[in-house]
């Protein structure tokens, strides 16, 4: 890496430590696109989680700007997080697709193109990821993808998002309970009573911070706001 590149590195690890997260993307932003997207896929590695989480709501920003004046250019950072993810690359794709979902809830232009592909990634008949952080990555990112376009859920994503409720790993029954609520759906699921009572916390991540819940909490806020809704 050449020097001047060290630099920006160490300027855009700095911007991802601030507490502002409306001050630190408006940083990033100042930081021309070809060379933010580089370093931003390197913090993808950090070992603070929070780090890492941080770098993904930047690249969901900056790859949909970069859809706005180039989808070619936008295509080519989608095809790199695939590719990442692919064993092939021979390493570990992560955050990888954490940022596909946020960068697809980001951009509608790049959902039409990739949305499969995230989906996919959850699929035993299509190209599913076996690896368990992983996975919890991909339920993730599509559970953020959901947030913003509930009814991109698919019938068959809905049965996988389902089946991981019974996840021996808490972090995953929360991330499905997240996409499923998202999705709007988990209020007219008939959920099983360990999932109702499931007091485990685990920690969620808000758009720049980390919050801990209680799966049990997050589904009776989903029943909550359905009942609000209803009224």
């Amino acid at each position: 890496m050449k020097p001047y590149g060290r630099k920006t590195k160490k300027r855009v690890g700095e911007i991802l430590a601030l507490g502002n997260r409306t001050q630190a993307l408006a940083k990033l932003a100042q930081i021309p696109d070809a060379q933010l997207v580089g370093h931003l896929f390197s913090y993808f590695y950090n070992k603070e989680e929070l780090i890492k989480f941080r770098s993904v709501t930047a690249m969901g920003e900056l790859a949909a700007r970069i859809a706005d004046y180039s989808m070619e250019k936008a295509r080519i950072v989608m095809r790199r997080i695939m590719w990442n993810l692919n064993d092939e690359s021979g390493g570990i794709g992560w955050g990888s697709p954490e940022a596909m979902g946020e960068i697809l809830s980001k951009s509608p232009a790049l959902a039409r193109e990739f949305k499969c592909i995230l989906f996919s990634y959850l699929d035993h008949g299509g190209n599913h990821i076996e690896h368990d952080m992983l996975q919890r990555g991909v339920l993730w990112g599509i559970g953020t993808y959901l947030g913003t376009v509930p009814q991109g859920l698919t019938d068959i994503t809905r049965v996988q998002l389902q089946a991981h409720l019974s996840s021996k790993d808490p972090v995953k029954r929360g991330y499905a309970v997240r996409a499923l609520s998202n999705a709007h759906v988990l209020e007219s699921m008939v959920l099983p009573d360990f999932v109702q009572a499931d007091t485990t916390t685990i920690d969620i991540y808000t758009g720049w911070d980390f919050t801990a819940a209680r799966i049990s909490d997050m589904v009776h806020a989903c029943a909550s706001e359905q009942t609000q809704a209803e009224n």
